[in-house]
C-alpha cells in the first residue's frame, strides 16, 4: 500500500485497517484484515495491536476476532451530530416516522454511494438494520436517484461507470433508462423505488437542496411494497415526504 504524495503511510495503513470493518464484516481475523487491506500479516497484527491500545478496535477474548472498539463512538457522534443535514432533518424525520408508521431516512452522497445520516423506524417498517454510516447504491434507491437528479448525464456516467449492477429483477441497469427516470424526478419533485434494492420493499423520496438550490441530500419514507404501492396511500406519502424535504431545505437556507 504505497502512500499518496504528501501523506503519511502509517496513518494511511491504520485507517485502511479500520475501514476493513463494515456492516457485512463486523468481526475479522488478522488474516482477513491483512487480505482486505493488502498488507502482510505481521504488519497488520502490529497495527491492530496499536489500535487496540487506543481503544479503536477490540479483540474478543474467546474467538480472538477483532471488531471496531467503542473509542470510535465519540468521533462518530461528533461527525454525525455536527453535519448540517443531520441537524436539520432529525426532528422532522422522527415526527414523520411516528406519523406515518413507516421508516424515515436522510442520506447524502459519498462518492458513488449514498450514506445514511439518520434512520427512524415506525411500527409498520420492516426491520432493516439501517444505521447512520451505512451505504447503499445510488441507482437502486429512491434517495440515491434524488441525489443523482442534480447531476448531468455525463457526470452520472463518470461517477457510476458503464455498468449499473442489478440488485433485483426490478433494478434499473442502463444509463438511458436511468436518465428517463431522473428527468421524471426533476419534473415531479419526488422519486419512487419499487423493490429495486430488496424484494418486498418500496420507498418514496424527495431531494433536499441548499441555499444555492443544489441537491445536497435526500429523504425517504420506506416500508412494505404492499403499503406504498396502494395508490391513495402513495399519494399521501408523496405529499408527506415532499413537505419533509422542503422543511429540511428551508432549515439549510433554501428559499
Amino acid at each position: 500500500m504505497p502512500a499518496e504524495p504528501g501523506t503519511n503511510q502509517s496513518v494511511e495503513r491504520a485507517v485502511a485497517v479500520l475501514r476493513a470493518f463494515g456492516p457485512d464484516r463486523p468481526q475479522l481475523r488478522v488474516s482477513d484484515v491483512a487480505q482486505i487491506v493488502g498488507l502482510g500479516t505481521s504488519t497488520t497484527s502490529r497495527l491492530l495491536a496499536t489500535l487496540e491500545q487506543l481503544d479503536l478496535v477490540e479483540r474478543d477474548p474467546v474467538s480472538a476476532l477483532y471488531r471496531v472498539g467503542l473509542g470510535v463512538l465519540p468521533l462518530a457522534a461528533v461527525a454525525v451530530n455536527q453535519h448540517p443535514v443531520h441537524r436539520a432533518s432529525r426532528m422532522v424525520l422522527q415526527e414523520l416516522a411516528a406519523r406515518t408508521g413507516l421508516g424515515a431516512n436522510a442520506a447524502v452522497r459519498r462518492d458513488d454511494q449514498l450514506m445514511f445520516l439518520c434512520n427512524f423506524e415506525g411500527p409498520r417498517a420492516p426491520k432493516a438494520y439501517t444505521q447512520a454510516g451505512h451505504t447503499a447504491p445510488l441507482h437502486a434507491t429512491g434517495i440515491g436517484k434524488c441525489l443523482l437528479s442534480g447531476m448531468s448525464p455525463g457526470e452520472r456516467r463518470a461517477l457510476l461507470g458503464a455498468e449499473l449492477p442489478a440488485h433485483t429483477q426490478h433494478t434499473v441497469t442502463s444509463h438511458e433508462a436511468l436518465d428517463a427516470v431522473l428527468e421524471e424526478i426533476r419534473r415531479a419533485g419526488y422519486a419512487v423505488e419499487e423493490e429495486e434494492r430488496a424484494l418486498g420493499r418500496a420507498s418514496v423520496a424527495a431531494p433536499v437542496v441548499d441555499s444555492g438550490g443544489a441537491v445536497v441530500a435526500g429523504v425517504s419514507l420506506w416500508g412494505p411494497a404492499s403499503v406504498l404501492n396502494e395508490p391513495r396511500r402513495r399519494a399521501e406519502l408523496v405529499r408527506e415526504v415532499i413537505e419533509a424535504a422542503d422543511a429540511i431545505s428551508q432549515a439549510l437556507g433554501a428559499h
